[in-house]
């Protein structure tokens, strides 16, 4: 084990004193409060080896709650989690299916998990049977905004339908976004709107192209177990992938071709067409479950807007203790995310010690069990601190940058809300240049991190990410950095404290981010969805809401 640094339990006993001179502007006042010692003292504690990588309803895990609520504490953040504590629960339940899949009409036909197919289950039961008429849904949207439905005319209670991933822009360019992936094209969508339909099964049609990545993906992503939140149940008893090639075979078994129809669902007027074949399935289930918790703190605000909220959010969770790697178990997680759990601490620790109030409360929350499928921020947006309707944004901070000084910087979803402009001010104000990753759009990277269930409920959000033009270093480095990271140490035992380190990049960062957080936290008005965003009719409701 390596030592917990003396810093760190410097941390835990010094009072947070006011340290900045009055002089500045208040966002100038958090912002000359963010220091690099505070976020290394941090992130070296959360990633040592003491914690046994956090995962999810283990020692390690728990430290690290523990060691987030007692920063808040020494802080003075009220609780702003259940039953007057820094703690709010998040109930998981894991299931590990065994399924069946096979052609029950017009004639038997057995189809391979695997190599086939996937599936799993939507309830919270050891087994389960699902079988119905099966019908192409097309991609399985339904827009209003862009008159687009999917589902028109279907009434899909006890069907299984099955849906191709992506949108229409994957195949033509002047639909949706074009190559930009939307929402709607992600299969977590797909699962909902089948929810919404009342679909008994839901199977999407798998290539390579549609989904942005290999079917091998799909084994090591949907065979092992399923965790999610406790949950009640619902229409949607399974769902699963088909291999391209055996839903092919599928269609042809009902007289149909898949092409010929994928061409179609790309064009406005698609309506469903029943397959004329049916289905039916098992899954077994193998089931554990366990808990954990977020962690939440609030700095009150003053005035008439406390009882509004703004989020400052990053995941402390990653995998725990696991297969071993050249000879290191201990999955440490340091980039991915003790970084963006020390960077909210480190901007907590600069609004106390600036004396600066907004007019909203900032809320500090550490997310649990982001890996395991964003559960724990799902958990927040489920059951918030305070309603949705007066969450006026959430700030996300996720793999800080440990490379150096950029001139520039990046986020998820600025184009999606007015949330972009107050960020694109606050980063001129450190003199950097908002850039776009056009990488991180097409592959939808927006709906990948903890910001976004709470998008999905209408909050509008973002999640930083570091600039690619690094000070002193030749054009292409930030790529150099992010490929090998990802190569190297993504989700590796090699993601860990790393001598090379270095802090700048990440205030840097981090004095944006406080910057937006007093803008929008003094803002007399929320940020607004943009039209074109597929959250304006969730964040429409959502601010007519009276209640969570």
């Amino acid at each position: 084990m390596h030592p917990i640094p003396l810093l760190v339990a410097m941390l835990l006993l010094a009072p947070a004193g006011r340290i900045v001179a009055q002089s500045a502007s208040p966002a100038g006042r958090v912002a000359a409060a963010v220091t690099a010692d505070v976020l290394r003292g941090h992130l070296e504690f959360l990633a040592d080896d003491a914690l046994e990588g956090r995962a999810p309803g283990t020692r390690g895990g728990e430290l690290a709650q523990k060691y987030i609520a007692s920063q808040f504490r020494r802080l003075g953040l009220e609780p702003a989690g259940d039953s007057g504590s820094y703690f709010q629960r998040v109930p998981i339940i894991s299931l590990t299916p065994t399924p069946t899949l096979a052609v029950s009409a017009p004639a038997a036909m057995p189809l391979a998990w695997k190599d086939d197919y996937v599936l799993w289950s939507m309830r919270n039961e050891p087994s389960v049977s699902v079988r119905g008429e099966v019908v192409f849904v097309g991609h399985g949207i339904v827009a209003p905004e862009l008159s687009w439905n999917d589902y028109a005319g279907l009434d899909a209670a006890g069907k299984i339908v099955v849906a191709l991933v992506n949108d229409p822009g994957f195949q033509d360019s002047t639909m949706f976004r074009g190559k930009v992936l939307t929402y709607y094209g992600r299969w977590t969508y797909k699962i909902e709107e089948a929810r919404r339909q009342g679909a008994a099964g839901l199977l999407l049609v798998h290539t390579t192209e549609s989904a942005t990545y290999p079917w091998t993906t799909v084994l090591s992503g949907w065979t092992g177990p399923q965790v999610r939140l406790e949950s009640p149940p619902d229409s949607l008893i399974a769902a699963g992938w088909l291999h391209q090639k055996i839903a092919v075979r599928l269609f042809e078994a009902g007289g149909h071709d898949l092409a010929s129809l994928t061409a179609a669902a790309a064009r406005k007027g698609f309506t469903p067409v029943p397959l004329g074949i049916a289905l039916e399935g098992t899954v077994r289930s193998e089931i554990r479950r366990t808990e954990t918790a977020n962690v939440l703190g609030r700095l009150p605000g003053s005035g008439a807007l406390s009882k509004e909220a703004v989020l400052i959010g990053g995941h402390y969770d990653h995998f725990g203790i696991g297969a071993p790697v050249n000879g290191d178990s201990i999955y440490n997680g340091a980039e991915d995310n003790a970084s963006g759990t020390a960077a909210v601490l480190a901007a907590a620790e600069a609004f106390v010690r600036s004396g600066v109030r907004t007019g909203r409360s900032l809320v500090f929350v550490g997310f649990a069990a982001e890996e395991s499928g964003l559960i724990g921020s799902q958990a927040l947006a489920d059951d918030p601190p305070v309603p949705l309707r007066d969450i006026a944004a959430i700030l996300n901070l996720d793999v800080m940058n440990l490379h150096g000084r950029t001139s520039d910087i990046s986020a998820l979803g600025l184009d999606q809300s007015t949330l972009g402009k107050a960020f694109t001010a606050a980063a001129a104000a450190e003199k950097l240049q908002v850039t776009t990753n056009q990488e991180a759009l097409l592959r939808g990277t927006y709906f990948r991190s903890d910001h976004f269930p709470l998008a999905r409920a209408g909050v509008p959000g973002t999640s930083i990410e570091s600039g690619s033009r690094f000070v002193g270093k030749p054009a292409g480095y930030g790529k150099e950095q992010s490929d090998a990271y990802v190569a190297e140490r993504y989700h590796q035992p090699a993601d860990e404290i790393l001598p090379w380190f270095t802090y700048d990049g990440a205030v840097q960062q981090l004095r944006v981010i406080v910057r937006t957080a007093v803008s929008v936290g003094n803002d007399p008005a929320q940020p607004q969805w943009q039209a074109t965003s597929e959250f304006r009719k969730a964040g429409e409701a959502r601010r007519r809401s009276s209640g969570t």
